[in-house]
């Protein structure tokens, strides 16, 4: 009878291994990842860019303004297929409850990142992240944050449209993003705020989808 409970046991245990394996462990921390489980290449790794926030005025206010996060390019070259269902996407710290390791930590800094703040926060990094529509322009691509119609506009405020996603925490320092609902054809970026960026700016990871 021990043994079989012993059995049932390691079989549980493999079976948790396993399904653990099936993420697997992105080249670089602290990005986001596409996640594709059904793929020979798991992880596909999207466009990174930077960008300050930049408002734009006309008519000194009155005629409306405009706040968001720009990126170069009409179309981000990474590409991803529609009618593929519910996208998921994965985002690892490299820390697990273990401890760190000095390659990991020695990275961090070298971003600018204090590996001691990572759990400070109280919060996980998918707290920091957010998914918007890009709106395009010409040779450019924007999270419109906030557009004020003006003075004498009926129309006050808009944005870019913002997606949700539910959060999965695969193991401790790594996570699962899954997109509430299908995407339409368009053009996508997350932006998250990084600890490193203290000139204001957001990283944003862009990807488009066919």
């Amino acid at each position: 009878m021990k043994k079989v409970i012993l059995f049932t046991a390691l079989l549980a245990a493999g079976s948790t291994i396993g399904a653990q394996a099936v993420y697997p462990d992105p080249e670089f921390t602290n990005e986001i990842y596409q996640y594709r489980k059904d793929s020979a290449v798991k992880l596909l790794r999207l466009e990174k860019g930077s960008s300050k926030m930049d408002t734009k005025m006309k008519m000194g206010g009155f005629g409306g303004a405009e706040s968001g996060y720009t990126l170069e390019g009409e179309k981000s070259g990474v590409r991803i297929s529609s009618g593929k269902g519910l996208l998921s996407f994965i985002i690892s710290t490299g820390r697990s409850g273990s401890g760190s390791s000095a390659q990991t930590d020695s990275m961090m800094r070298a971003n600018g990142v204090d590996p001691s703040d990572m759990g400070g926060f109280g919060m996980d990094p998918t707290q920091m992240i957010s998914l918007y529509k890009t709106n395009g322009g010409k040779d450019s691509r924007k999270v419109l944050v906030q557009k004020s119609g003006g003075m004498f506009s009926a129309k006050k405020t808009s944005s870019s449209d913002k997606y949700t996603f539910s959060v999965r925490k695969v193991r401790e320092g790594y996570w699962e993003l899954v997109i509430d609902k299908t995407l339409p054809k368009g053009e996508y970026a997350f932006t998250m705020m990084s600890m490193g960026n203290m000139d204001g700016s957001l990283l944003l990871y862009a990807f488009g989808v066919d």
